[in-house]
């Protein structure tokens, strides 16, 4: 169980996912510390080391996550999510620490015809995908005692994402157009947290897949969403070929996380659970 004297240090702790971490292992009884911007740059050596020096468990949700801006910015996205993981090794692996590592779906070009494995062959499609699959490598190369947990589709009360977006599109626009062939599981950052908090005792090294239970796409997700709120919204299939973006997106997003599941106390729970709450708590 955790104790009152062992700190961890969040980098991007206020970020989305960063600040349901913070949040949930405070309750658990951990002492931690939070690193972010603006007087936290994780790319700014110094200060990278002197966040490290401050514990012994180090969670980094620390991220460059815009995907579409990551096609023009790719030197950027590459600096935050890969050159400044690999040094973030090489400081673990000096002080003897261990690291849970956060890292995503978008390292798989998503033609696979079943859900994702941890041994499955990574080959992102994108810029993001690129600079997050090299952020894993490097960490590899280090040496340092880590565990990265890939996880997707990801929402959480203290950032954008897809159900922000949607809900606040849906108050000016009656029509919306929403892709149906993009397929995964809607994961809220409470659960991921929650599943980081009860890795952190174990220390568990090697690359983990975490996602809610269940498989939907995008429109049977807004479909869902809109139901629970009982708005009045006109939804349309489309294709992602319909759409123009920046960057390429991943089809098929579905993880196998039986591995993860075997370290948990309990199922995971399927995605509509904890996203009633979370749309119940809007």
């Amino acid at each position: 169980m955790a104790t009152n004297d062992t700190r961890i240090a969040i980098l991007g702790g206020r970020g989305m996912l960063g600040t349901d971490v913070a949040k949930i292992c405070e309750q658990q009884g951990f002492d931690v510390g939070v690193f972010d911007l603006p007087e936290f740059d994780i790319t700014d050596s110094k200060q990278l080391k002197e966040a490290v020096g401050s514990a012994k468990i180090i969670v980094n949700c620390a991220a460059y996550t815009n995907v579409d801006g990551a096609e023009s910015e790719n030197e950027l996205a590459h600096q935050v999510n890969a050159e400044a993981a690999g040094r973030l090794g090489a400081l673990v692996k000096e002080a003897d620490a261990w690291l849970l590592h956060v890292s995503t779906d978008f390292v798989f070009d998503g033609r696979l015809d079943r859900p994702y494995v941890e041994t499955d062959l990574p080959n992102p499609i994108n810029e993001y995908g690129r600079s997050k699959l090299a952020g894993e490598q490097f960490l590899g190369h280090s040496g340092c005692r880590h565990c990265i947990m890939r996880v997707e589709w990801t929402y959480g009360q203290a950032g954008q994402n897809f159900v922000s977006k949607l809900i606040h599109r849906a108050k000016t626009d009656k029509v919306l157009k929403v892709v149906d062939d993009q397929i995964g599981s809607p994961t809220a950052t409470t659960e991921v947290a929650r599943v980081i908090c009860k890795a952190v005792p174990v220390k568990p090294e090697g690359v983990f897949h975490f996602a809610s239970s269940g498989y939907v796409s995008r429109y049977g997700m807004a479909e869902f969403i809109f139901d629970k709120l009982s708005m009045d919204v006109n939804l349309l299939a489309c294709k992602t070929s319909d759409y123009a973006s920046a960057a390429a997106r991943p089809l098929n997003s579905r993880f196998d996380c039986s591995k993860i599941e075997a370290l948990l106390d309990e199922p995971i729970e399927s995605w509509q659970v904890p996203l009633e709450r979370f749309l119940r708590q809007l």
